[in-house]
């Protein structure tokens, strides 16, 4: 029953902080371009035309390409939350797991922005200038990371009850 309500725990946290590692995305990309002339738009489109290229040029296209971002950072909040937040959170002090958390997804970014999107979508790496995008990404980790250490003790003493 423990180990239920321990699983349990991680997936919920593990949710709310990929959720919310998106939403920093998104308001750091909405305030990026309210400050210059890219349109956010674009972008939510372009992330559309990224995973389903076939859907790119409907009018919901951007509303889809949040959809889509929005599933992705839960998915990375519950993979982040399921591996090094369960294993090493315990043994970490706050300073260092936000750390680990940045730099964790920092690395999602490289492997996004250098690999797999140019070879996706070639136009959406073009967007905005890649500093942009890292410290989007690192503050996602910190987000996602901030959540999850809310989550800790929580998450710490239920399993150990």
């Amino acid at each position: 029953m423990d180990r239920i309500a321990g699983n349990r725990n991680v997936l919920a946290a593990g949710l709310l902080a990929g959720l919310s590692g998106g939403a920093a995305e998104v308001a750091w990309v909405g305030l990026y371009s309210n400050a210059t002339e890219t349109s956010g738009m674009i972008v939510a489109q372009q992330v559309t035309a990224s995973v389903v290229p076939a859907a790119a040029g409907l009018p919901a296209a951007p509303l889809l390409g949040i959809a889509i971002h929005m599933l992705l950072s839960a998915v990375l909040g519950l993979a982040f939350a399921a591996t090094i937040w369960r294993l090493a959170a315990p043994r970490l002090g706050a300073t260092a797991f936000l750390a680990t958390a940045a730099v964790s997804l920092a690395l999602v970014w490289a492997i996004n922005f250098l690999v797999v999107l140019p070879a996706l979508n070639p136009a959406f790496v073009t967007l905005m200038p890649y500093g942009i995008t890292l410290v989007s990404k690192v503050l996602f980790g910190i987000a996602m990371g901030s959540v999850l250490l809310r989550a800790a003790p929580r998450r710490i003493s239920h399993v150990a009850q």
